[in-house]
C-alpha cells in the first residue's frame, strides 16, 4: 500500500511499486487534468508538483511519492474557490488553444514563480521546458509575466 497526500487529501493506493504516477492519478484517483504526452518526461504534458516543486509524473514513480505531499491542476487553486494567480492570467492573455499541454504548463508555471518572482523572457525561456504543440509561447511569457504581478500584489 503506497500513502500520500493527493490535493490536500490522505489517499491510499495499492499498485506496483513501478507504476508512473501518472496513471495512478488519471485512472484510480480519476483525475484527467494531468494529461500523458510523451511518456519520458520531455513535454510536460505531465506536469504536477510533489512537495510543491515540478515534476514530471510520467516518469515519477508512484513508490517514490510515499509520504509526499502531491499536488494536480484539480488541487493548485486555493481551497476558496478562486483561481490560482497563473490559471487567472492564463484566462486573461487566452492562452489555451487546443488546451491539451495548458494544465502541465500552468503547474510548471507556478512553481517557476516561487524560485523566479520576477522572470525576465530569458529566464521563462531557459526554465520553462514545456511543450506547446499550438506554439502559444508568446501568450504563455506574457500569462507568466502578469501572473508574477497578480502573486506579487498578493503579497
Amino acid at each position: 500500500m503506497i500513502s500520500f497526500r493527493l490535493n490536500k487529501v490522505s489517499v491510499a493506493f495499492e499498485a506496483e511499486p513501478g507504476t508512473p504516477l501518472l496513471w495512478v492519478l488519471r485512472e484510480h484517483f480519476d483525475l484527467k487534468g494531468t494529461k500523458f504526452g510523451c511518456g519520458i518526461g520531455q513535454c510536460g504534458a505531465c506536469t504536477v508538483h510533489v512537495n510543491g516543486g515540478a515534476q514530471r509524473s510520467c516518469v515519477t514513480q508512484v513508490a517514490a511519492v510515499e509520504g509526499q505531499n502531491v499536488t494536480t491542476i484539480e488541487g493548485l487553486a486555493p481551497a476558496d474557490d478562486s483561481l490560482h494567480p497563473v490559471q487567472q492570467a492564463w484566462l486573461s492573455h487566452d492562452v489555451p488553444q487546443c488546451g491539451y499541454c495548458q494544465a502541465g504548463q500552468i503547474m510548471a508555471a507556478a512553481d517557476f514563480l516561487k524560485r523566479f518572482p520576477r522572470p525576465s523572457d530569458q529566464d521563462i525561456d531557459q526554465h520553462i521546458s514545456n511543450v506547446c504543440r499550438c506554439g502559444t509561447y508568446v501568450r504563455i511569457r506574457k500569462a507568466i509575466h502578469h501572473a508574477a504581478q497578480l502573486i506579487a500584489s498578493e503579497s
